[in-house]
């Protein structure tokens, strides 16, 4: 049994990517091994996670950290009884900085209905070959050069090869500042894995200095995607519209 800091445990709708709609239960673990300009997340360590009284209610008590595997499990058992989900989603922060934690989790949830579900930024491939037996659904993000300060491409394409035996999709987010060749960079990592990956171009929620991309943009951005790749959506933070967690 493993424990971390668990920042937040709640029962909302899936407001990105595919699954946008969905009901889960959405477990958000510390801490991040990048620092993205766009990022409206508090992901630092706390002492205490907020934990949702019950389901969907908005409402919280505090649980001290760090909180262990068999009662992370317990509680989303809990949830799911009083609002059935879809998945678990495992996001952050990075998720997959934890990953004994994360398996211990789902073991703990083994034959137990709801799928588990990870969002990653899709740079860390060893971490997940440690945990893929227990994951079913892979949101990866793929980071721009221009957004992160660094190139990651080499570490994204490796984890694409070892996570496109999930239920995988991509996404990427764009602001005005994303440029043309680093999205078809994007795109051509995508192309040589499997062009049949869904890829989501997700607009980015302006936030300090980035800003919005025009429509005309995000249109020619899935254009030029859909002569490569098989599937390819637009689809913005709709939580964000709803005011949802």
């Amino acid at each position: 049994m493993s424990k971390t800091n668990v920042l937040e445990i709640f029962s909302s709708v899936q407001g990105e990517g595919k699954f946008v709609g969905y009901r889960q239960i959405f477990v958000r673990l510390a801490e991040c091994n990048l620092k993205c300009e766009y990022c409206d997340t508090n992901f630092k360590r706390s002492d205490f996670c907020n934990v949702e009284t019950f389901a969907g209610s908005g409402k919280f008590r505090p649980e001290k950290n760090p909180l262990d595997s068999a009662t992370v499990a317990e509680t989303i058992k809990n949830f799911n009884s009083q609002v059935p989900a879809h998945s678990i989603s495992f996001t952050g922060g990075e998720p997959l900085l934890n990953p004994e934690f994360i398996r211990d989790v789902a073991k703990s949830l083994k034959n137990f209905p709801p799928k588990i579900f990870l969002e990653t930024n899709g740079t860390l491939f060893e971490e997940f070959e440690k945990i893929s037996e227990v994951v079913d659904i892979v949101s990866a993000d793929i980071k721009f050069p221009g957004i992160v300060g660094k190139n990651l491409f080499d570490r994204h394409k490796k984890f694409l090869k070892v996570a496109r035996k999930k239920d995988l999709y991509v996404k990427t987010v764009i602001s005005e500042e994303t440029t043309e060749e680093e999205f078809l960079n994007a795109v051509n990592l995508i192309e040589e894995t499997d062009p049949e990956i869904l890829l989501v171009i997700q607009p980015v929620t302006p936030v300090g200095k980035i800003r919005a991309a025009a429509a005309e943009k995000i249109l020619h951005f899935q254009a030029v995607a859909l002569r490569k790749l098989k599937d390819v959506r637009v689809i913005p933070q709709t939580h964000k519209i709803i005011n949802l967690l």
